[in-house]
This record gives C-alpha cells, structure tokens and sequence, in this order.
C-alpha cells in the first residue's frame, strides 16, 4: 500500500508536536549564559531551570493517555499546541525566574504529551509497510526542530538584542505553535480510536480517505482485535502478560537518554566552552552538529522499514560507544580539544540513525490496542524521567571534570547493546494486529 495525500498531511501535522518538542528543548543552550548571569544561576539552579520544562513532560507524558484514550488522541494533541503558544509567550514575557520555570513547565506539558499522543496518531493511521518511516517522521521534525532552534539562536545573537535576546530565542517558537494548533482543525481522527469508540461509520470512513484498499476488511480486523481484547479479562499494563512490550518501552526510553543525547543537546554551548570556544564560534558549532542530525536522522528513516529497527540500534550504539570514549579522553587528558566538534558530529550521526529512529517507534508497536495509550505514556515517561534526572546532574558532574558525564554515558551504551541483542523483537514490515499475535498478547 502506498500513501496518498491524506496520510501524509496527518503524518505531517502529526509531527509538528516533534519539530515544536525539538526547539524547545535545544533552544535553551543558547540562553543559558543570558540566564546565569541575569539570574545569577549556580551550577545547580542552572540545572534547575533546564530540568524544570522535563518535570512537565514527564508529568504529561505519565498522563497523556488518558484523554488521549478518552478524547482521542487528535482532539488531545490540539491541548498540547495550546501548552506550546503559553509557554513560548510567557517565557518571552517572564517578570523573574519563578515566572521563567513555571512557562517552561507548561512547555514541558506540551512535550510530553506530544511525544505520546504523536506517534501514536500517526502509528494508527499509517500502512504497516511505511509505519516506521511516517512515525519515524516524528524523530524528523524533533531534529528539524532541533537545527532551527540553533540556527535561530545563532540569527537572534547577531542581531545584538543585547542583555534581552534569551527573551526572543524562547519567545519565536509561539509562531510555529499557533500554526500547529490551527492544522490540527484539518486531519481527522485515528481509525482504531474510532472503532474502540463503537464509532464503525466515522472508523470506515477514515480508512477509505487514507486510501486502504478494502477499507471494510481492515475495520473488520481492528473490530475483532478490539471486541477479542474486550471479551477477555482486563489485565493490568504491569502483568506477565506484558512483560516483554513493557520491558521494550521502559528500557528504549530509558537508554535513548542515558546515551546523554539531550544531556549534550541542552548544554552543548557549555560543553564547546569547556573546550574553549567563543560564543559565537559556539553557536556555530552547534549548527553544524544540528545540520549532521537532520542528515543523518533523514538516513535513517529512509532504512528503518528495510533494514529494521533491532539492526539500527545495534549498529548505532555501537558507534555512540566509540565516540563517547574518545571526547572522554579528549576531556581526561586535556589535548586534541580541537576534535570535539567532529566526535560530536559523529555521535550525532550514531545516535540519529539508532536511538533516535527508533525510540518514538518500538513502544507504538508492541502494545495492542487496549493498552497502546497506556504502553506510550510508558515509554515516553521512561524517557523523560531519565532526561530530567540527567539534565539536573550534568553541570555539576561536568564541573568537575567534563570526563566523567562521557565515562558513564559510554557505559550505559555497552549495556544497552546487550538488552538490544538478546530481548528486543524486530517489528518492521508487521500490521499492529499480527504483532499483537507474534508477541503472544491475543
């Protein structure tokens, strides 16, 4: 089956929660020198302010299925795009830092439930066969937004606003919010919510607009698939029967942050400072690395339905071990610092083409359906758990020695291997339903 106009306008729509989740979580590296000395930040209220958007995700991203479940998961996405606009207003216009760490919270709301409610839209109105490219397209617009949140710290810094330009780099993304929030009046709802809605018409009706060849056959599937899980008894997310797809969905969120990627993201400007670079030198540093994620995160999506998702991880993390080795000898030893921003572009490279394709993917999948919303706010607060804790640590771990978040970076990546290689299922090429009955979940 190929795709027709209809599912790449919700795919892309659907996405727009990514490209809006990359900026605002890459967009503070660019104010935290602004900040730290309007505020006068110590290493752990730096910390503080960064983490403080990650407590609202993993608020949200813990709660998102349900109204997710209950309103489905486009009405709830419009919810998120709302979060956005707010916050990027009230960052722009914060009176002190209080007001700057509660608008970055409820930033924080809108991103993490994005990244629940996004690609699990998306999964449920994508061909089994283009799955993982269009939910994949989510990580796209997440690296997307990622590049302009550098490219628009790098413009506004030489423009000399002077003292209030960290004001303009959180206030710019209010634009792209307001533009998501108004498509999301122009796709139309999941399928599979529909049928567990009991709304057969409305459910028949999307299918045939996303082009499935025997739409009546396909609603017949998901209607049994559902009535079959409806019919048996209510089994708890956290259950034997579950342990593999929950095993799947903590640990892929969980070792996607623990490869330090957001970790470097937020304070990528402190980490070329570290090694001696300027301000400016450093915004475009942190270009460069940006434009090497957007190359290499395309690669991957142009692979991830062939070449599969197991053979990604393991190839990628195989490189992110590589790369945060040597920037730990580069930091331990003091010499060559001039090699950083290549071994960071690399790791970049290693970490879209892996961790980064696949962590919005494999929980959306190894769930059925009853559970699906519950297993992807599992997995998404796995991940941002993680990220916050990460996040409020890293300036102090790297106040002492810009070693030692690397080090334990790179560990985390060897053990990671060996949960891919002996437990993770290869899902690509697979419809939901007939992984349902791979997994043992019917």
């Amino acid at each position: 089956m190929t795709i027709n106009s209809h599912v790449a306008k919700s795919t892309v729509v659907g996405a727009l929660g990514g490209l809006l989740f990359g900026f605002d979580t890459a967009v503070i590296s660019g104010t935290t020198a602004a900040l730290t000395a309007k505020y006068h930040l110590s290493p752990a209220m730096l910390g503080i302010t960064v983490s403080s958007a990650l407590i609202g995700t993993v608020i949200a991203a813990m709660m998102a299925g349900i109204p997710g479940q209950k309103f489905g998961r486009r009405d709830s996405l419009r919810v998120m795009a709302l979060f956005y606009v707010v916050s990027a207003v009230g960052c722009a216009l914060a009176w002190n830092w209080p007001s700057l760490i509660f608008f970055r919270f409820i930033g924080g709301l809108g991103i993490g439930g994005s990244s629940v409610l996004g690609p699990m839209y998306i999964a449920e109105i994508a061909p089994p066969d283009w799955r993982g490219r269009l939910v994949g397209f989510f990580q796209v617009n997440i690296v997307i937004g990622i590049l302009l949140a550098y490219v628009s710290n790098y413009l506004i810094g030489a423009m000399h606003f002077g003292t209030n330009d960290w004001r303009w780099m959180l206030g710019v993304s209010a634009i792209p919010a307001l533009f998501f929030l108004l498509m999301l009046f122009f796709i139309p709802r999941s399928p599979r919510w529909l049928v567990m809605q009991r709304r057969l018409d409305e459910a028949l009706h999307v299918l045939r607009l996303i082009g499935v060849r025997d739409a009546k056959k396909e609603l017949d599937e998901i209607a049994a698939s559902v009535h079959l899980e409806r019919s048996t008894e209510d089994v708890p997310l956290f259950s034997r029967r579950y342990r593999l797809p929950v095993f799947v969905a903590l640990t892929v969120g969980m070792f996607c942050q623990l490869s330090g990627i957001n970790a470097i993201l937020y304070y990528l400007n402190d980490i070329f400072s570290l090694a001696g670079a300027s301000r400016v030198s450093g915004d475009l540093q942190a270009v460069a690395v940006g434009a090497m994620n957007l190359v290499a995160t395309l690669a991957a999506m142009s692979v991830i339905d062939k070449f599969g998702r197991k053979k990604l991880l393991l190839t990628g993390t195989v490189g992110l071990i590589f790369c945060l080795a040597a920037i730990s000898v580069l930091f331990l030893t003091g010499t060559h610092l001039g090699w950083l921003v290549w071994l960071l572009m690399l790791y970049i490279a290693c970490f879209a083409i892996s961790q980064g394709a696949v962590v919005w993917v494999y929980p959306g999948e190894v769930f059925p359906n009853r559970v699906r919303a519950k297993g992807q706010s599992l997995g998404s607060s796995s991940h941002w758990i993680t990220n916050a804790l990460i996040s409020l640590v890293f300036p102090i771990m790297a106040k002492s020695s810009g070693a030692y978040p690397f080090i334990f970076f790179g560990a985390m990546m060897v053990l990671d291997f060996f949960l891919v290689l002996f437990y993770y299922p290869e899902t690509s090429g697979v419809s939901l339903e007939e992984m349902q009955y791979q997994l043992g979940l019917d």
